[in-house]
């Protein structure tokens, strides 16, 4: 595992036009795990992951490498081998082949005239492999649908080959085969590489299901972070999302399960709701 594997925030003070939206948060990506990032919509979560991916400058705290190196203080391709990025919306560039969008991620490794890259085309076939579009080499991006390239820009972070993976709600578009598919993936990453995992996500029975740690936002401030079972409670969720939640866990599995309860929650319960 890389010296340089993990990340950390520290005291972040994000803001907008000058009001604050995010409120003095700690946040850690410690190597070889998962950290789910949760909340509802405008609470905070995507600009968080932004200020650690260097897109949104803090008005204050830091964003520091577990060997004590400054983010802000790298080059942009020192801390392009480190960190990389899915963010939520890319452009879809015309003309330009799959292959060739994945290879994209090779260029904090390449010298000038995309010299000196040795292990990049056995990156770039290996992200590919990864992520099941090795058999759309050839296509146009701009053909895909939007699954297809959404899998096409999370091979080009693949093929990056960093330390630390950044992913704002990466199943966005997928169906539910691959859905499944990334966040194994996404496991993977840290069980078998050693990657520390930073992920938005919506869903969280997903969180539940993927994520060694989960990190709770409310209104810019971090309402809890800990173990899935730590956050993921029903006090905590129904204060966050502002409706009554009920948390569940399999009896076989121990997996959390985290159900909203609505007017109409026993039509779909099977049963009357408690």
């Amino acid at each position: 595992m890389p010296d340089d594997a993990g990340l950390s925030g520290r005291a972040l003070r994000l803001a907008y036009f000058g009001t604050t939206v995010v409120h003095d948060a700690d946040i850690d990506l410690p190597p070889g795990a998962v950290t789910a990032l949760l909340g509802p919509n405008g609470s905070g979560k995507s600009t968080l992951l932004r200020s650690l991916a260097r897109l949104h400058k803090p008005d204050q705290g830091s964003v520091e490498f577990p060997d004590g190196a400054d983010a802000t203080a790298l080059s942009p391709k020192d801390f392009a081998r480190r960190v990389s990025l899915l963010a939520q919306s890319r452009p879809t560039p015309g003309g330009i082949r799959v292959v060739d969008v994945v290879g994209y991620g090779r260029h904090p490794h390449r010298g000038r005239w995309r010299h000196g890259d040795a292990e990049g085309p056995a990156k770039i076939r290996r992200a590919m492999e990864i992520c099941g579009v090795e058999h759309m080499a050839d296509r146009g991006v701009e053909a895909l649908s939007g699954g297809e390239r959404q899998r096409v820009w999370l091979a080009s972070c693949l093929a990056q080959d960093t330390a630390v993976l950044l992913l704002d709600e990466p199943t966005t578009y997928l169906d539910l085969r691959y859905q499944v598919e990334i966040l194994d993936l996404i496991r993977d990453l840290a069980d078998d590489h050693g990657t520390a995992v930073g992920v938005v996500l919506h869903d969280l029975d997903q969180a539940a299901a993927v994520a060694d740690r989960a990190v709770l936002l409310h209104d810019g401030r971090v309402k809890a972070a800990g173990t899935p079972a730590e956050v993921l409670t029903a006090e905590n969720l129904t204060a966050a999302y502002g409706i009554d939640i009920r948390v569940d866990a399999d009896p076989n599995t121990g997996l959390l399960s985290a159900r909203p309860i609505g007017r109409h929650s026993h039509r779909f319960a099977g049963s009357t709701a408690d």
